[in-house]
């Protein structure tokens, strides 16, 4: 049974009861301070963990949920009204992986639904500079730029147009090669910030990739 941790001290479940989250095969647990939601998302290891954009130390939480070995693996999502905030990317950068705005809408399932999918990020990542080639379906590939890399995924920056859950095809234009594949969008780090698990890499690219994470990483 899938489950969700909901961090808020606002009643929440009249705006987000006709979600997937209020089905009856969905378990909720929900925490109002952040100590509380911490110690409950390590004890229930929720699926998915939203967290109240106003809930104060908003972004402790985040940072302390993403780099916590038992709550690595969930999706975490802010709750947000209103307009963007500039705090919002903070949000971002400590380990959000999308902001929903309330009211609740349509989207809200279909987000919900592959952010339920969201792998976990296992290890660590190296920082690099290197161009990839990104596109969405049959359009033409944009220019991106990789920030990190390791043998799983990388941090992309492009102005690519992509949500959390998308497939994209990647050219990745290493130093000494370039390195064909597909991923997914794990996670939304700002405004043009991607990170990207690989899902695919042609027949020798990933050994190429491993190289190369290596040789940066002994550096």
């Amino acid at each position: 049974m899938p489950s969700a941790l909901i961090c808020s001290q606002a009643d929440l479940s009249g705006e987000l009861g006709q979600t997937l989250l209020w089905r009856h095969d969905f378990e909720r647990h929900v925490a109002a301070r952040l100590e509380e939601a911490r110690m409950m998302a390590v004890a229930a290891r929720p699926d998915v963990i939203l967290v109240d954009r106003d809930l104060p130390r908003a972004d402790q939480l985040v940072a302390q949920l993403r780099t916590d070995a038992a709550t690595r693996h969930s999706s975490l999502v802010i709750v947000a009204r209103g307009d963007f905030l500039a705090g919002e990317i903070g949000l971002l950068e400590a380990g959000a992986n999308a902001i929903l705005r309330l009211p609740a809408g349509p989207e809200w399932d279909e987000r919900l639904t592959r952010l339920l999918a969201v792998p976990v990020r296992r290890e660590a990542r190296i920082p690099v500079q290197f161009a990839v080639d990104a596109s969405v379906g049959p359009g033409p590939p944009i220019p991106a730029l990789a920030l990190n890399l390791s043998t799983r995924g990388m941090l992309m920056e492009s102005s690519v147009p992509v949500v959390v859950g998308d497939e994209i095809a990647l050219v990745l234009r290493l130093p000494d090669a370039a390195v064909m594949g597909t991923g997914r969008v794990a996670r939304q780090a700002a405004s043009t910030q991607f990170g990207i698990e690989f899902l695919t890499l042609s027949a020798d690219g990933v050994e190429r990739v491993r190289q190369y994470v290596a040789g940066l990483a002994a550096r």
